[in-house]
């Protein structure tokens, strides 16, 4: 029962998939997060088999990236774009790291913010308009690689706030169990990327890696750490890193 709610708690804090209502309990949180990277499967699943059903309708290029595009944000929520776009403009900023950290928590929408969301989104749009169908399997396991790297760096990365939700998690959760689960999701999902195509595949984690090495020394010099909008940064830059490493021919 404790794993079930677990479950739920984990889809329902990085989902809009609907679900019934549990109590986050301390005990009910410590395997919150080993059920993340499922939400990374779902979002996977989706993307594949929509991206597969619009190709073979042969869908105009520009609406199958925009559709592409919005799968995920209607999935997720936008929490994840929330937090890459608190995180743009706190790096755009060019403040001390006091002031960013406050700006992360602002919850106005500032300019750099728009800017980044915008360019983001126009990025997205044409790398999906030049994915082939034979790109969508390894797509849609990035997907789950990403949410493995973030939750791993949520509980073994050191929080930038003592009263963040990055915090939260990293207090309430069995860190032996989490890392283990984010670790078995990661593996099986690089090698199916491999698996599925060496050299793109090659090429898909090299970028994911790269962006992870980034976002853990971005966070700790600008931020003294990581933070849950940090975490979300991160998730919204790897996942356009494996899109672009999967357009590789």
């Amino acid at each position: 029962m404790k794993l079930l709610q677990a479950f739920v708690i984990g889809l329902s804090m990085y989902s809009k998939i609907p679900l019934p209502r549990v109590s986050w309990t301390k005990e009910n949180m410590r395997y919150a997060l080993c059920f993340f990277p499922v939400v990374g499967m779902i979002t996977g699943l989706c993307i594949w088999g929509a991206g597969e059903i619009l190709m073979r309708l042969s869908c105009g290029k520009l609406l199958f990236g925009v559709l592409m595009t919005l799968i995920p944000l209607i999935i997720n929520g936008g929490i994840h774009m929330d937090g890459f776009m608190d995180t743009s403009d706190a790096l755009a900023s060019h403040q001390d790291q006091e002031t960013k950290l406050k700006i992360l928590k602002d919850p106005n929408c500032g300019a750099f913010s728009v800017i980044a969301l915008c360019a983001y989104l126009l990025l997205s749009v044409a790398l999906w308009s030049e994915v082939s169908i034979t790109a969508l399997p390894m797509i849609a396991l990035g997907y789950v690689l990403s949410r493995s790297l973030s939750g791993l760096s949520v509980v073994f990365f050191k929080a930038a706030r003592e009263n963040g939700l990055a915090k939260t998690f990293q207090d309430n959760a069995q860190k032996k169990a989490v890392g283990i689960s984010m670790c078995i999701f990661g593996v099986l999902a690089a090698l199916g990327i491999i698996i599925i195509s060496p050299i793109r595949g090659i090429i898909i984690l090299a970028l994911a890696s790269i962006s992870f090495l980034y976002y853990r020394i971005m966070s700790y010099r600008q931020f003294g750490g990581i933070t849950g909008d940090l975490a979300g940064y991160f998730l919204q830059v790897c996942e356009i890193s494996v899109l672009a490493g999967a357009l590789w021919k």
